[in-house]
């Protein structure tokens, strides 16, 4: 072999050892990037899952509570009754006044839940209307007192007029 010979043959040899790293190294990048997003994947899926179980604890003594505290099935008639009656007794018992009530549509649109809902508009002190809501919300009657609005009274100022919208939850009767 002439010397000619010899350096096309260094040169084609250098030539394929540079194309095949090339080839390498892009398919070394491409496996790189596959394992790293498999990686990210399965770490997500574990910080997913730690997040699930440490929140499945907490779950776990909410149902617990709830089947302790759970009511029985009842007609939304009584429920409603016995809220309107429990909320005149209570405003009864602290003093207050009650201007008006009007008793709402049932909400039915709970899956395992329906709401009965009562308004009721009174007049006392701002202590015994403190009061008659705490007496009002109570979590283990499944019961509670939104959309308040409270004002002064117009002809007393030692007085509060409040309306309130008081919602008991039930297990509906079959």
């Amino acid at each position: 072999m002439s010397s000619r010979e010899k350096n096309l043959l260094a040169l084609l040899l250098v030539a394929g050892f540079i194309i095949l790293n090339f080839f390498l190294y892009t398919l070394y990048v491409q496996k790189k990037n596959l394992f790293e997003t498999g990686f990210t994947t399965a770490k997500n899926n574990l910080q997913k899952a730690i997040v699930q179980q440490e929140m499945s604890g907490q779950l776990a003594e909410e149902i617990e509570w709830l089947s302790q505290n759970e009511p029985d099935p009842i007609a939304y008639q009584e429920v409603q009754t016995k809220l309107q009656q429990f909320a005149e007794s209570q405003a009864r018992n602290l003093g207050l006044t009650i201007k008006r009530q009007e008793l709402l549509p049932t909400d039915t649109s709970g899956v395992r839940y329906n709401r009965a809902q009562v308004r009721i508009d009174l007049t006392g002190q701002e202590q015994a209307l403190y009061r008659w809501f705490d007496a009002i919300n109570d979590p283990t009657a499944f019961r509670s007192a939104f959309q308040i609005r409270i004002s002064p009274n117009g002809k007393d100022d030692t007085l509060i007029d409040c309306s309130a919208t008081l919602a008991q939850w039930f297990t509906p009767a079959t």
